[in-house]
């Protein structure tokens, strides 16, 4: 193929089929990727572990199916083990059987098959699905400086700001295609310059802001450009477990009702702590956050049920995944919440925290049973990710 990116011998190598005609596929797709975002060469992936964002088994996605084979087919399979976002579907989740039907029938019939191709692939391990793969009990956190191909945009904007990793908003399987080749185009979050703040956002609530609508509004406001956040440290202080937590939820919400791929925070994100307002940009706009701002910005959410007064069924906790003081807190919330409504002789509405699994869920055990026997909240433990259920729900209503 012809291109202007500059390729390393061993890169044209592969371009021009040493490895293989598949092989010279993948790294075709990352040349032509690369190029429209302006890429003059490609850089090595250094992190050790790698994260897929495709984790269900649709029956629609048969293009995908018919790429992982011949992946694999051809020991095309992935430089590092990986782990994936959370699978589509968990026992524990309450469901009627239509729904159980038309889930695991129809709408991911391919999920067992899917799964075996992703072990052939490199999967970390059985249990290695979540969105917060970065989390300590999953063993996937990147170190500062590493070069990722990720493409979950809640976890990536997290590896850049938090962890001060450095990774593009890269598309589903393309995510893996870096993995196979070892290589990413250069181009975005992975440079200097595209790391800087385009806007200095000025937070100046009079109590610490809920992060999920804080980072709503950051995302709405600067869409993909990358905000330097002045006063938010006020509220958070050190980069410790709390922080790390809120800054899960902050960032997940702006890069979900945005498409922020990097923040950085004043005095607490790595690169802020090291470079403070070296970081912006000559000319950054700024963007003031108030008490009325945040009232402005959740007032615009809209109500999407059909019936605004009906009682809800289910209430889901956990999207990015819990972190495990999120779970501890949320289950002496709700058994706190459940004793005040059965002194009532209320009913208490069906609640689902997501977490990680694996060790995560072991830990969880392990403070609940052991460290808080007391507590018997009758709350469900899943391993779902609860917008996957609002999604599946949301297809079967509207097929009903």
């Amino acid at each position: 193929m012809d291109h202007t990116m500059q390729l390393t011998e061993e890169q044209q190598a592969i371009l021009d089929g040493a490895q293989g005609e598949t092989m010279a596929r993948v790294m075709e797709t990352l040349v032509r990727y690369g190029e429209i975002f302006g890429a003059t060469k490609m850089v090595p992936v250094t992190s050790q572990y790698n994260h897929l964002v495709t984790s269900f088994g649709l029956k629609a996605l048969t293009p995908v199916y018919d790429l992982m084979n011949q992946l694999i087919e051809t020991g095309a399979t992935s430089k590092q083990r990986f782990s994936a976002d959370p699978r589509p579907l968990d026992p524990n989740v309450p469901s009627n059987f239509i729904q159980n039907i038309v889930f695991k029938k129809f709408m991911y019939s391919k999920q067992d098959f899917y799964e075996g191709q992703l072990h052939k692939l490199g999967l970390m391990e059985k249990d290695a699905f979540t969105c917060a793969c970065y989390m300590d009990e999953v063993g996937n956190t990147p170190a500062e400086g590493e070069v990722l191909s990720w493409s979950e945009s809640s976890a990536v904007v997290y590896a850049n700001s938090v962890l001060g990793a450095r990774c593009n908003r890269n598309s589903g399987i393309i995510d893996l295609m870096g993995s196979v080749v070892g290589y990413v185009p250069y181009f975005g979050l992975l440079t200097d310059e595209g790391r800087k703040a385009d806007w200095i956002v000025e937070v100046r609530t009079t109590k610490r802001p809920e992060a999920q609508l804080l980072g709503s509004a950051i995302g709405m406001k600067v869409m993909e450009d990358v905000p330097y956040i002045v006063g938010l440290d006020r509220w958070l202080g050190e980069l410790d477990e709390d922080a790390r937590t809120y800054l899960k939820d902050f960032g997940a919400a702006t890069a979900s009702n945005g498409a922020v791929g990097l923040y950085h925070v004043e005095g607490i994100t790595p690169e802020a702590v090291r470079q403070g307002r070296g970081l912006v940009k000559p000319g950054a706009r700024t963007y003031v956050v108030d008490d009325a701002e945040l009232q402005r910005v959740y007032d615009s959410y809209p109500v999407v049920w059909k019936k605004r007064d009906a009682r809800p069924k289910l209430c889901f906790m956990g999207c990015p995944h819990m972190s495990l003081n999120q779970l501890v807190t949320w289950t002496e919330r709700i058994e706190q919440a459940r004793r005040h409504r059965l002194q009532r002789l209320q009913q208490v509405v069906s609640v689902v925290r997501s977490g990680i699994p694996a060790d995560a869920e072991a830990l969880v055990e392990a403070v609940y049973n052991d460290v808080r026997p007391e507590l018997h909240d009758g709350a469900v433990r899943s391993v779902n990710a609860q917008l996957r259920y609002a999604f599946d729900e949301g297809i079967l209503q509207e097929n009903r």
